[in-house]
């Protein structure tokens, strides 16, 4: 094999370090700064993003955009009053009491109380005193068939010293329907 001459880059410094096609080697900790950038990035974003959504749900009011939702937002209407009814014991009006509970004779001694009270002017307008379809009824009820009933039908409740009042069609024999629950006591005496 013949021998090659040398020439000026067969020697080359050996403070360059260098390799391959004039690289250095790579420094160390450098992948570090890529990924603290990468970090900051996807921080700003995520804080962007739920800054965002705060602002769009309401639940971050901004100093300058409250001053414009003032003056766009329509003034709140005062809510008008509702009449009040005044309860009103009405003798004229047929009464019927159905007892929905599991004591006997509920129906007939709340009744005869009515009468004692001046629901009816004779015992007659407590037309029916009898049990109920169901005797598992928590709760008294006062049910009225017409709205100009309202009044004795509140009456009613502050007479018997519990239940509520329902405007309901489910009785339609009678204006004023009492069904009493297990939460009514008789008074005593």
């Amino acid at each position: 094999m013949a021998n090659t001459s040398t020439d000026r880059f067969d020697s080359v410094p050996d403070d360059l370090l260098r390799t391959g096609a004039h690289r250095s080697a790579p420094q160390r900790g450098r992948g570090w700064i890529a990924f603290a950038w990468a970090a900051l990035a996807t921080g700003v974003l995520v804080a962007a993003g739920l800054f965002g959504l705060a602002v769009i749900r309401g639940t971050i009011d901004l100093p300058f955009a409250t001053a414009t939702a003032t003056a766009k937002a329509s003034p709140t209407p005062t809510p008008t009053p509702t009449p009040t009814i005044t309860p009103k014991i009405d003798p004229a009006l047929a009464i019927t009491v159905l007892n929905g509970t599991t004591t006997k004779g509920l129906a007939t001694a709340a009744g005869n109380d009515l009468v004692k009270q001046g629901w009816a002017g004779a015992s007659e307008q407590i037309g029916s005193r009898t049990n109920a379809g169901s005797t598992d009824i928590t709760k008294t009820v006062v049910y009225y068939g017409d709205a100009a009933n309202e009044a004795a039908a509140r009456a009613m409740v502050l007479s018997l010293k519990i239940g509520e009042i329902r405007l309901s069609a489910a009785y339609p024999g009678s204006p004023i329907t009492v069904v009493l629950g297990s939460d009514y006591k008789l008074p005593a005496g």
